[in-house]
């Protein structure tokens, strides 16, 4: 399957090529005569490859992803048409630019907007992912290297599209090639960028003066709806009846006669049944022999039977490789000498149910996950993005040179050991417990600080203030 989605990328790439080399009915932004330039042309190469197979694979995964898809195209779009209009226009001032970089500009902040909105969407990662790489479109405004701004905002999805991964490594491979195509976008536009516009955006060198006429948007057909019609009013309330109670009379006759039965005294008694000793069973013995009635209620509580074992999962051999960026450490059991030596900036870590186990990270690294680990010693120079603990039980993690956030998620049982170095570092902690962090002392001995896990929430007449609490003893 991958060797055909391969083939019918290819395919497609080179239909776009055909259709922009003939020149005949291009886009109504295109130059005069139907052609485009070279760089419009290279740009439609990235459109009609790994941009329309990351559309249609987004369609394939539907729902929010694809709604996120459909805005990714229109931003393309908006660039695509500031391509053509610098591939046959001179530079404008900065006041005329400022205008014309505007629809890109309103382009990423609309696919932001939508992650922010959707913050419970159950493909959140994915949508995560688009929204921090999306940035990489205003190359058009970074000068004199804007490839290394696409790098950048490439390597901002790198932590989402890892949890992609993840999340769906042995539940749907769709998702997989979906990140794969996704990332061969921004691979694709780096190349574009440092062949095409080395220093920025090219403009034309002949031509009339770009206006800002050239970046307005058009109207939408239609219009807005209209809004809807304001609802029915609240239905009166009749305030002449004397109660709350029932209607008429009824309820008034009834409390007077429960009154009149209480005010009898004594004599209420009087209607009560005469029972003789031939009907009492402390006098009679005969009546305590007597078979009793058949009981026809529900049945009395019983404890379920007891459901048999299930049978026990088996093992998967254990995992250490580097595939592509990724260092895969996983199913190892007693492995004491795990280490991880020449390490790349944009490789990252992803260890999974690994149990009783140490793993040491030397140099430099982009990320580490631990995922349903238990037992799990973690070792570490450097991390330049993030430090991940999820569904984990008894860690202990030392940082021996610098790492900005260490997350700690749905875990039992996690000390971090912090050099001189890591103080800065922020612990961010969910749905955790038994969380310690030990700072180190001018002797080089350690200081075990507890992470609050109990907090209290107030209003403070604007908003809910929430601090942390000490549990009395």
């Amino acid at each position: 399957m991958a060797d055909l989605a391969s083939l019918v990328q290819r395919l497609e790439v080179a239909v776009g090529r055909l259709e922009n080399m003939s020149g005949s009915g291009g886009s109504g932004g295109d130059s005069a005569g139907g052609a485009v330039s070279a760089f419009v042309e290279a740009f439609d190469v990235i459109v009609n490859g790994p941009l329309a197979l990351y559309l249609s694979l987004s369609q394939k995964i539907g729902g929010d992803v694809q709604k996120h898809a459909d805005m990714m195209k229109q931003a393309f779009n908006s660039q695509r048409q500031l391509l053509v209009t610098a591939s046959s226009s001179q530079k404008p001032s900065d006041a005329v630019l400022t205008t014309l970089l505007q629809p890109v500009s309103k382009a990423i902040q609309q696919v932001q907007a939508f992650r922010e909105q959707n913050r419970t969407s159950p493909l959140f990662n994915h949508l995560s992912a688009v929204s921090e790489s999306v940035p990489a479109l205003g190359w058009v405004a970074m000068a004199p290297k804007p490839c290394p701004y696409v790098k950048e905002m490439q390597d901002a999805a790198m932590f989402y599209t890892n949890r992609v991964l993840k999340d769906f490594k042995e539940k749907d491979k769709t998702h997989l090639d979906w990140v794969k195509a996704y990332v061969s976008i921004w691979t694709e536009l780096q190349n574009y960028v440092k062949q095409h516009h080395t220093t920025g955006l090219t403009w034309s060198k002949s031509g009339p003066i770009a206006s800002a006429s050239a970046a307005a948007p058009r109207a939408p057909a239609g219009g807005c709806p209209p809004p809807p019609p304001p609802g029915p009013p609240p239905p009166s309330v009749d305030l002449s009846g004397s109660s709350g109670g029932g209607g008429g009379g009824g309820g008034d006759d009834n409390r007077n006669a429960l009154f009149a039965a209480i005010n009898q005294g004594s004599d209420i008694t009087r209607a009560l049944k005469h029972v003789s000793d031939d009907q009492k069973t402390h006098k009679n013995p005969t009546l305590r022999t007597t078979t009793a009635p058949i009981r026809t209620g529900p049945k009395p509580f019983a404890s379920p039977a007891p459901r048999p074992a299930a049978s026990a999962t088996p093992k998967l051999p254990p995992v250490f490789e580097l595939d592509g960026k990724k260092w895969k450490v996983e199913n190892q059991e007693d492995a004491q000498s795990l280490v991880i030596e020449n390490t790349e900036l944009k490789q990252v870590v992803y260890a999974y149910k690994c149990n009783k186990s140490c793993l040491q990270v030397k140099n430099k690294i982009n990320s580490i996950i631990l995922d349903n680990c238990k037992k799990m010693g973690l070792v570490f120079d450097d991390v330049v993005g993030i430090v991940e603990i999820i569904n984990c039980r008894d860690i202990k993690i030392q940082v021996m040179g610098k790492v900005p956030t260490i997350s700690i998620n749905k875990t039992d049982g996690c000390h971090v050991y912090l050099s001189k170095d890591s103080l800065s570092c922020e612990i961010v902690s969910a749905k955790s417990s038994e969380m310690n962090v030990l700072v180190p002392n001018k002797d080089g001995e350690f200081t075990e600080l507890p992470v609050p896990e109990q907090f209290k929430t107030v209003w403070d007449g604007q908003k809910l203030v929430t601090t942390s609490t000490e549990i009395a003893g």
